[in-house]
């Protein structure tokens, strides 16, 4: 009997026409196959020569993760697709807004935690804030499961962005 194999999290790159339909198609791909997509960002990178880059967050075996990179691959506006997790060092960033309301200590605490994961207050009234907080999508769980019992109220976050370190773009 073969032993299944493990998933893992990969972060995948792809550099895209920016046109009608292209995200719904990439999108597609994954729900058509029954894949997950944990995280996805897409923004034009290149005003000039139209393109946009989407950055993927999925999970899947070796196989399943191949097969994902060939299909976005074929896809006819997609120029590139980068397995950020196997090409070599890269950063990963991801920025949420969090918005809590305590008052008296939790309110303190609040601050308090917010100063050790260097997130900023971008608004205040005199029962909530709202958190800036950026970094690894675990730093970010981590401050929110923090904030659960002084009054979190809502979060909203972006999504995963990253590239590759070096000098090499995609």
């Amino acid at each position: 009997m073969t032993q299944p194999q493990p998933t893992a999290r990969h972060t995948i790159a792809v550099l895209v026409d920016n046109e009608p339909g292209i995200l719904a198609r990439v999108v597609g791909l994954f729900s058509g196959r029954g894949y997950n997509i944990e995280s996805l960002t897409v923004s034009e990178t290149d005003a000039h020569a139209h393109l946009s880059r989407i950055t993927i967050v999925t999970t899947g075996t070796p196989m399943v993760i191949e097969q994902i990179k060939a299909q976005l691959d074929r896809l006819v506006p997609v120029h590139k697709v980068c397995d950020l997790t196997l090409g070599g060092p890269a950063v990963e960033r991801e920025l949420a807004l969090v918005k809590v309301a305590a008052t008296g200590e939790k309110r303190v605490e609040s601050l308090r935690i917010a100063d050790i994961f260097r997130a900023r207050a971008v608004d205040s009234t005199i029962k909530s804030f709202v958190f800036e907080v950026t970094g690894s999508t675990d730093k970010i769980n981590a401050f929110i499961a923090l904030m659960e019992p002084l009054g979190l109220v809502e979060v909203s976050r972006t999504g995963v962005v990253a590239i590759a370190r070096g000098g090499q773009g995609l």
